[in-house]
């Protein structure tokens, strides 16, 4: 017979495993979209543009949100007991988050078609400052991730 806890523990490991292939899928999505989207300088020449930056904009939320579901709110929550990862996941939480608030800075100036058509003039800058951002929150989630498997491979 299956010790209750052993399964409970290997259901605990398999949804942590299928939401960090869901955060990795979805942030694969997006940086797709803003490569897509960075590429067509200059902007105020592409007909479409406005409407690629709203679905890019779509997808960035997306993205940030599953983040927050399947990854940290995991963490907030107290559900993961393993020291190590938590010890980097409380280490790299403020950069996540100060990356949060810049994501959210994006798409309020440019989730609005309305808004969007009144600075093209600054979206090169935002998409490249942006970029920053996603860079520096792709290595701190990878570091979170790292630990999370790292943990698991210990124990395998």
């Amino acid at each position: 017979m299956i010790n209750q806890s052993n399964r409970a523990g290997a259901d605990r490991r398999s949804q942590s495993l299928a939401d960090i292939n869901s955060l990795v899928s979805s942030r694969s999505e997006t940086l797709s979209l803003y490569t897509g989207l960075a590429s067509h300088r200059p902007f105020n020449e592409n007909a479409n543009f406005t409407d690629e930056l709203k679905h890019f904009c779509e997808a960035l939320i997306d993205y940030t949100a599953s983040a927050h579901f399947r990854l940290y709110q995991h963490l907030a929550e107290n559900r993961e007991r393993r020291q190590a990862v938590l010890n980097v996941a409380d280490n790299l939480y403020p950069k996540i988050a100060e990356t949060t608030d810049g994501i959210l800075e994006f798409n309020d100036r440019y989730g609005d078609e309305q808004k969007t058509a009144l600075q093209t003039q600054a979206v090169e800058r935002d998409l490249s400052h942006l970029g920053e951002i996603l860079a520096d929150r792709i290595q701190c989630e990878d570091q979170v991730i790292d630990a999370l498997q790292d943990q698991r491979r210990k124990k395998s």
